[in-house]
C-alpha cells in the first residue's frame, strides 16, 4: 500500500512526515530547508510509492488565511507543476506548532532541545499526518 506523506512548508524549513506502508502510523521523517524541498521529494517519490501528499494550510482563528498563506499557495503551485500526478491535500494547521510544543515538553525535552525550531517543524507535520488519519478512520 502506498504511503501519505505531510508537509508543513515554511519559508525557511520543511517539516516532512510520512505514514507506513499500511497508513496506520504517522511518523517524523525530516525537516529540511525549503529551498531544497522539491528535489527532496522528487528523490522520495524515486524510492517511495506515495498516494497522496497533505500540505498545511494556515489559518487565523476566524478561518481566513494567515499571512503565509501566499508562500505556501506559491508552493502548492509549484509542487503541482512538478508533480502533476500526485493529489494534494490541503489541510488546517491552525495550533500544530503549539502542538508540537507541547508535545515536546510532554517527552521531557530540555529546554535547549525544545528550542530546535526543525524539529517543531517535523512534529508538526506529524500531528498533520496524524489528525488526517484519525478523521480518515484509520
Amino acid at each position: 500500500m502506498p504511503r501519505i506523506l505531510s508537509i508543513d512548508y515554511g519559508q525557511k524549513r520543511t517539516g516532512i512526515a510520512v505514514t507506513d506502508e499500511f497508513q496506520i502510523i504517522a511518523s517524523g521523517l525530516t525537516t529540511i530547508p525549503s529551498a531544497t524541498a522539491i528535489d527532496f521529494l522528487k528523490d522520495y517519490f524515486s524510492k517511495e510509492k506515495v498516494e497522496a501528499v497533505l500540505i498545511g494550510e494556515p489559518k487565523q482563528m476566524n478561518g481566513q488565511p494567515s499571512e503565509s498563506a501566499s508562500i505556501i499557495k506559491g508552493f502548492v503551485t509549484h509542487f503541482t507543476n512538478h508533480f502533476p500526478d500526485m493529489k494534494v491535500i490541503r489541510v488546517d494547521e491552525r495550533f500544530t506548532s503549539k502542538m508540537a510544543f507541547q508535545t515536546m515538553i510532554d517527552s521531557g525535552l530540555n529546554k535547549k532541545q525544545r528550542q530546535n525550531k526543525g524539529l517543531i517543524d517535523e512534529i508538526s507535520a506529524t500531528i498533520i499526518l496524524q489528525d488526517y488519519l484519525s478523521r480518515k478512520g484509520i
